[in-house]
């Protein structure tokens, strides 16, 4: 899932809204800005639209490596972001290192969410103490992490689980937080822009007018002050209105607007498995249609003029901007 899945999401706005209300302003500095769109400064037209497909949840199960892959070879689908403590993650890991021009990034996973499908952290257990529940596994809610551990131990685990798939010879193109754990909590917040200073990588930011609605109108000028890049919009206060996947995804791209906009997916080919472990497998599985073989969507891309990119570009920026 992705900052989350859509659900968790949706259900925790009013939290949402809480935390930037409370999150002060933290960083300073005026050398990099983000006076002008992502795109222009990226090389394109004003008028031009981009569009990041980022499936989260990769390395979660077969289901969602199967779907991912296809999607990047034969669909629309630019970007992944890796579940690393999760059984699957190495399969994904390899596929990635060996197809080094696909853009993986990492989904910080500090929860273990299904009833019987589990995981536990990628640090070692006697660090992380706080994010492992009694049964060993990672905590099922954001709510119980925040409850037992605290944001040095989310750091710890998010540095882990970058380094492990840095050390598996993947190239890291970004960050993102599986169910918005890094997000919610300002303290959690800084530790995941912690993470993405110290490793030099993009990371998932809501768009401006997003953050106007959360009072917090300055703050990704102040991320961007500090020559951390990310998209100028990202799909979010949409998401109240998510029922039938293939209309509210032609209606997003419709309106898409200039600039990079980020939506984030979580495409899974249908399974047993899948079935088996989340109640969302008929929606995973529309999703991976929409963004790999439907022809409709296909041609509405071409038809709006929209360019696909994944998180490379912005990588290479911010690696320009912090050189």
């Amino acid at each position: 899932m992705n900052t989350m899945n859509t659900t968790h999401f949706v259900k925790n706005r009013g939290r949402f809204s809480i935390v930037f209300l409370l999150f002060s302003t933290i960083f300073l500095g005026s050398a990099f800005g983000q006076s002008k769109l992502l795109s222009e400064r990226l090389g394109y037209k004003p008028t031009d639209k981009l569009l990041i497909v980022n499936c989260d949840d990769v390395g979660m199960c077969n289901a969602a490596n199967m779907a991912v892959i296809d999607g990047m070879e034969n669909g629309m689908i630019t970007s992944g972001t890796i579940m690393t403590p999760c059984p699957w993650s190495g399969a994904i890991m390899d596929y990635a290192k060996n197809h080094p021009e696909k853009d993986f990034g990492v989904h910080l996973t500090h929860t273990a969410e299904w009833q019987f499908y589990r995981w536990g952290p990628v640090a070692p257990r006697e660090q992380v103490k706080g994010l492992c529940d009694p049964d060993g596994f990672l905590w099922r809610s954001v709510e119980e992490v925040y409850a037992h551990s605290n944001p040095a131990e989310a750091l710890i685990e998010g540095r882990a689980q970058i380094k492990k798939v840095l050390a598996s010879g993947v190239p890291v193109t970004h960050i993102d937080s599986h169910m918005g754990t890094m997000q919610y909590s300002p303290d959690y917040f800084k530790a995941y822009v912690q993470l993405a200073m110290e490793f030099n990588l993009p990371l998932r930011m809501p768009s401006q007018s997003t953050m106007e609605k959360f009072k917090q109108p300055t703050l990704r000028d102040e991320l961007a002050n500090q020559g951390v890049v990310f998209t100028d919009y990202f799909v979010y206060g949409e998401l109240d209105n998510y029922k039938e996947v293939k209309p509210f995804w032609i209606n997003i791209i419709k309106n898409l607007k200039p600039g990079v906009t980020e939506i984030f997916i979580h495409a899974s080919k249908l399974s047993d498995e899948l079935k088996a472990i989340t109640g969302t497998a008929e929606k995973r599985a529309q999703e991976a249609a929409c963004f790999t073989s439907d022809q409709v969507i296909r041609k509405l891309i071409k038809d709006e003029g929209v360019i696909l990119i994944g998180y490379r570009p912005l990588l290479e920026l911010q690696r320009k901007l912090r050189k």
